[in-house]
């Protein structure tokens, strides 16, 4: 090879290699690795009010969920198809508070079955949109106890909300939120 073409083929190499690294230090810790292990902190519910009122926010740091992720859960009592549940990705974009966080979310592939305590739901990742450094990712799950349906909506500032599903569900059913889920479905 030729001495021009190995350093502009080792320039090119180091660029990429930089690129990568600056990527990787954005997105924050690797789900996989033995230093994440999500931690939330409840907060003041941050949204407007609307006709669903407020519900419970959680906010999990980036060390320790890999990037900032705030967790928002509600209740919407009446709103669920009674007879099936959230069944369907479209019922659960019915029932879901995406539209809080951005005017077209983007899937990133069909949602699957979930089951939270005794209810059955569909969990879905979605894109919120950015450039390639700043994408943010969102997690919508939704899950019913006859006509009433909890909604949980995952919102990160890293391309991994889907990722943190099996977190977000063990959190989902741990006594904190169940209690505060029989309470508010009148259970």
């Amino acid at each position: 090879m030729k001495r021009p073409t190995a350093v502009a083929l080792a320039l090119v190499l180091g660029m990429a290699s930089g690129a990568v690294a600056v990527w990787a230090y954005q997105r924050g810790p690797a789900l996989g690795s033995a230093s994440l292990s999500p931690e939330w902190t409840e907060s003041q519910w941050p949204l407007a009010a609307d006709q669903w009122g407020s519900g419970k926010f959680f906010h999990c740091g980036k060390e320790r969920c890999g990037s900032e992720t705030k967790l928002y859960v509600r209740a919407k009592i009446g709103f669920c198809k009674c007879d099936v549940g959230v069944d369907s990705d479209e019922e659960l974009e019915r029932i879901g508070d995406l539209a809080l966080f951005s005017a077209a979310p983007a899937a990133l592939g069909a949602g699957h079955p979930i089951k939270v305590a005794w209810m059955k739901g569909r969990s879905r990742a979605f894109t919120l949109g950015g450039s390639f450094f700043t994408k943010a990712s969102a997690l919508s799950v939704g899950f019913n106890d006859r006509c009433d349906a909890i909604t949980a909506t995952v919102v990160t500032d890293g391309s991994q909300a889907a990722a943190l599903e099996p977190a977000v569900l063990d959190f989902l059913n741990s006594e904190r939120v169940m209690g505060w889920a029989k309470l508010t479905l009148g259970l």
